[in-house]
């Protein structure tokens, strides 16, 4: 009789896949503890109250504390910039979730499919098909697509002049420019969520509401807006985490002033990010002022983790529709005394005029925002500074288009492999209702929501310092790894459910194992969807420029291999910021951000068309054709049977 193996090849199989789904669980601790680490010789030093009460911040005068260090807690405190970052987070989120709620209430409900449906372009035949919904629904993605430094670098230029037009101290950088370039970035974020969940909630809520003798006004806004407020309360939250943890886009407006607080909106303050990005690169290895820097970071990770938490406890505790319902029927019981009449609905009409004018606000911004780019940067876009040899006396892209090649095949090689492994334990191996894998879910929503700044913090205490890699560009690819793993699982996952459970009924119907099925049948059917996947992370990685600064460094130099640093366009804009292109400078901006906008619009027409050719729930439409003839048939069939 033979022995079997205990560790078979399925088994085997399963263990590799669920290692993968579980580095995410390894990698927030990892994250967590070695961060903290490097923060402890700051608590020590200054204490843990004083660092995070205290309201003064002068590292320049850290040499000047006698050796026992009893005056560490008056030059490290980090009050003022934890009030401008919640100051900060707070605008951006009451500006940008007004503007992105009222513009999901306009995609969902009033925005048509066509443009000929609008009785004003209904006898244009050049606009009477133009693509509407889709084109704002497009509109929408590239917003979100855009690097976070590009809309800092657009705010410097176009808001802060004006700000600082209506400024009483002439000031445009402050708490204003902030506020309105972070409102800019969480728009698309609250407006694709509170869509989804708008969308999501019942048909049958919008009909009765109707049948009932309600307008669509009030259908909208007192029925299908109060039925879906989880999910935009959850929206409005993942803007919160956006918002509190961006470093780069405010790095360019706010003023870069640590240790002011934020009592005016046209006063220049810092937050917490921007003081770790202004000073990271003068604070010496081992001194209380890096360790201080690095304390700031943990105390910003501790924020996000709470956010997180938050996040999922509105998840688990949603209120359905009928609860709310069931409330409306019981507040309104029939009354003793009679009736009385009055006009209503004007309320609502009123915001739907808002949620049109808000869209189309949207749409203004993005469209100026391109163009202007666009108008003041192509001329400069030669092919010298394109593809030209770099070097001190004559900077050009050349070595940005090959650092970015680098770091995203190497990040790409790491990364797709262990997010596939995780997709496919979590849709093809785990079981309902397991702790273990709503942990692991709970961390892979975590690792998603650390802010890039945090990411290049651990990838330069990890990488660069205890495995001693220094910077170099494969720090970079590996912290990379880190940010774009979440998008990999949740898209995998995603379009690995979409797989029809036949398919794999059938394969093992015909003998085939599980792993075999899963090779040959499911992940060739979910290609579609990995390729999105793949396309979303190259986006994510040629925009990132917080986490790589720290990691893969900085330089103008071509690089000769992995153990070199190098820099991505987002980070030569940096580079070109604070020290400007001699014979160019800030027009070598404008040129990289065309690049960086241009890289972006092609992905973001690809990731569109990798969708539509995907289908919908993995289903397969039938030719046109042949739904013709069945609809043929079908007619002609009674008229054979009176015959």
């Amino acid at each position: 009789m033979k022995s079997v193996s205990i560790l078979s090849k399925e088994n085997a199989a399963k263990i590799i896949f669920g290692i993968c789904a579980a580095f995410s669980i390894f990698a927030v601790f990892a994250i967590i503890l070695f961060v903290l680490y490097q923060s402890i010789p700051a608590f020590r030093a200054v204490g843990v109250l004083n660092f995070l009460f205290g309201s003064t911040w002068l590292p320049g005068w850290e040499d000047r504390v006698p050796e026992g260090g009893a005056e560490y807690s008056q030059i490290f405190g980090i009050a003022p910039m934890i009030i401008t970052s919640l100051v900060l987070t707070f605008g951006a989120v009451l500006l940008g979730g007004l503007f992105g709620v009222f513009t999901a209430v306009f995609m969902a409900y009033y925005c048509p499919e066509k443009l000929g449906k609008l009785h004003v372009f209904s006898r244009i035949p050049l606009l009477r098909n133009f693509p509407l919904k889709g084109f704002f629904r497009q509109v929408i993605n590239l917003l979100a697509s855009i690097p976070s430094i590009v809309i800092g670098f657009f705010g410097l230029v176009v808001i802060v002049p004006l700000i600082r037009d209506m400024s009483p101290n002439q000031n445009g950088t402050g708490v204003l420019s902030a506020v309105i370039v972070l409102s800019l970035m969480i728009v698309p974020t609250v407006s694709s969520l509170s869509q989804n969940s708008l969308e999501a909630v019942p048909k049958e809520y919008y009909e009765g509401s109707l049948g009932l003798g309600n307008t669509k006004d009030q259908t909208v806004f007192r029925t299908m807006v109060p039925a879906a407020k989880s999910g935009i309360l959850s929206a409005l939250i993942l803007g919160i985490g956006r918002a509190v943890g961006e470093a780069m886009a405010v790095y360019f407006v706010i003023g870069g002033t640590p240790g002011k607080f934020p009592d005016s909106l046209f006063k220049p303050v810092s937050s917490l990010t921007v003081t770790i990005v202004q000073e990271m690169g003068y604070a010496s290895d081992g001194s209380i002022h890096k360790s201080a820097l690095i304390a700031s970071g943990f105390v910003l990770l501790v924020f996000v983790l709470l956010i997180n938490l938050l996040l999922n406890f509105i998840k688990k505790d949603k209120v359905g529709g009928n609860s709310l319902f069931s409330r409306n029927l019981k507040a309104s019981a029939p009354r003793a005394v009679g009736y009385t009449y009055r006009q209503t609905g004007i309320g609502q009409s009123i915001l739907r005029a808002v949620s049109i004018a808000f869209a189309f606000i949207i749409l203004f911004a993005l469209g100026y925002l391109v163009v202007f780019i666009a108008v003041k940067g192509i001329p400069y876009l030669t092919p010298q500074f394109l593809f030209g040899e770099s070097s001190n006396a004559n900077v050009t892209l050349a070595p940005a288009f090959v650092t970015t090649g680098m770091i995203i095949a190497l990040t790409l090689l790491i990364a797709l492999p262990l997010g596939i492994g995780a997709a496919i334990f979590l849709n093809e191996y785990s079981k309902k209702g397991s702790k273990f894998v709503k942990t692991i879910r709970l961390f892979i929503d975590t690792l998603a929501g650390v802010p890039s700044i945090v990411f290049g913090l651990f990838g330069m205490i990890f990488f660069c310092g205890i495995c001693n890699l220094n910077y170099s560009i494969a720090a970079g690819s590996f912290t990379m790894v880190l940010i774009i793993l979440p998008t990999i699982i949740r898209s995998t996952e995603e379009s690995l459910r979409e797989v029809p459970d036949a398919m794999r009924e059938g394969a093992l119907a015909l003998g085939s194992s599980k792993v075999r099925t899963i090779f040959k049948i499911v992940l060739p059917l979910a290609i579609r969807g990995i390729a999105t996947s793949v396309v979303l992370s190259i986006g994510r990685i040629v925009g990132e420029s917080a986490a790589l600064i720290y990691t893969s460094g900085s330089t103008i130099r071509m690089p000769n291999g992995y153990g070199s640093t190098g820099s991505t366009f987002a980070v030569l804009m940096y580079r070109f910021q604070v020290e400007p292109v001699p014979g160019l400078g800030v027009n070598a901006m404008y040129a990289t951000a065309v690049v960086l906008l241009g890289i972006v619009l092609c992905l973001n027409i690809l990731v569109t068309a990798l969708q539509k050719n995907l289908g919908k729930g993995g289903k397969e439409k039938k030719p046109k054709k042949e739904s013709v003839r069945l609809k043929q048939e079908s007619k002609a069939a009674p008229a054979a049977e009176r015959a």
